[in-house]
């Protein structure tokens, strides 16, 4: 064999896996059809990497068995990843939710994670097509064939095709006998119809602190939210789309932990003067778009208790349908992939197939906003590189 372990990628998981079969010994080569390694690293957390979440566990996984994942981010953990950052010199801050940030650019988590695979032994191999897979394990590559006695698929899913992500990772399981969990876009933005859009390209740019959830599903995301020209995007948003499906409502709350109808009767008794679109206390665009959708206009002093209450209404329950999402092109994720039940949930490799392990984002396992799809790039990727 020319390698004991080929890893078919060269992101966060890839790296990983590779580093810690490098350091069991193993003879190693990451390859990756990019010209430089670790790119969704290096873009992620508007540069600064947000690299994992102090907060991680099962129920912020999204997968058909969302139990698969606790082996792995059990035996690496985010406090394993941190150490090693701490180690490396890496200055590093927490944001709300947990969320940790470089306080420098992310390179410095690529640069890290390149230096240690070096050090350990393994060999990186970039700008090299990975056309096929032939059983024996033998990479068919733009350079020419390759044998492994073992391969660790970490190819990524279908997300920002743009920086040259595909299904690759998809067809490979399928060509050895895998199931998939049907694939789409992830944090995501979504999308509206025309006749929606005219009521919210007005308000493009304005940002506020909202809860965000959907029909059918028992959790709701408090988080920014922005307005933009195509719909509706920022955190909450982002999060909520995991869940949401076509046909499927959102309801959205403008001003969460606030008691609208409270603080308007409350305002009529002192100021009832006062238009009622500057009582909202919210920005004031969206204050006058929510009047005029909820049909109350006019002075505080003026209004009955229940066009309070249809306003308050108004505020805590946007209900809206969305017409779709934005995409694989600015969706920061894949949800679905390789079914978790051909998968051995401690070493990530493919039951049938001994030597084969698929790992990071092209496994049915999808993480929220907030660094948690990172970890489990670094926790299957240790898994993976502790068996093959």
């Amino acid at each position: 064999m020319d390698y004991d372990v080929i890893v078919l990628g060269a992101g966060a998981a890839g790296l990983m896996s590779g580093i810690e079969a490098a350091r069991r010994g193993r003879r190693v080569l990451v390859l990756d059809h990019a010209r430089a390694p670790g790119e969704k690293i290096r873009i992620s957390g508007g540069g600064r990497c947000n690299f994992t979440n102090l907060s991680i566990a099962p129920e912020r996984f999204l997968s058909q068995n969302p139990r698969f994942a606790l082996s792995a981010l059990r035996r690496f953990t985010q406090h394993d990843f941190i150490a090693r950052i701490d180690r490396a010199g890496i200055a590093r801050h927490e944001k709300a939710l947990g969320q940790l940030f470089c306080d420098g650019p992310a390179r410095q988590v690529v640069d890290m994670l390149v230096r240690d695979l070096t050090q350990a032994g393994g060999a990186l191999r970039l700008g090299v097509t990975i056309q096929g897979l032939r059983p024996g394990f033998v990479v068919e590559t733009s350079d020419g064939p390759l044998r492994s006695a073992s391969v660790i698929v970490a190819t990524g899913g279908k997300s920002i095709p743009k920086m040259g992500a595909t299904g690759f990772g998809y067809g490979l399981a399928e060509r050895f006998g895998l199931r998939l969990v049907e694939t789409r876009p992830g944090l995501v933005p979504l999308t509206f119809t025309d006749t929606q859009l005219d009521g919210m390209k007005p308000l493009a740019g304005v940002a506020l602190p909202a809860s965000v959830g959907v029909d059918g599903a028992k959790l709701a995301f408090d988080d920014g939210l922005l307005f933009t020209h195509r719909g509706l995007s920022g955190p909450s948003i982002l999060q909520i789309s995991s869940y949401w499906r076509e046909g499927r409502a959102i309801t959205v709350d403008l001003a969460p932990g606030r008691d609208i109808a409270a603080e308007l009767n409350a305002a009529r008794a002192s100021s009832g003067g006062r238009e009622i679109a500057n009582a909202l206390d919210l920005p004031d665009k969206l204050a006058r778009s929510i009047t005029a959708r909820a049909g109350v206009q006019g002075r505080l002093a003026d209004q009955s208790k229940r066009a309070l209450a249809n306003l308050a209404e108004a505020v805590h329950r946007w209900t809206l349908v969305p017409a779709g999402t934005e995409g694989y092109r600015t969706a920061e994720v894949t949800l679905g992939g390789v079914d978790t039940r051909d998968l051995d949930a401690r070493t990530l490799q493919a039951r049938a197939v001994p030597g084969l392990f698929f790992v990071g984002e092209v496994v049915d396992v999808t993480g929220w906003l907030g660094g948690y799809n990172f970890q489990w790039a670094w926790s299957s990727g240790w898994a993976a590189g502790q068996a093959a």
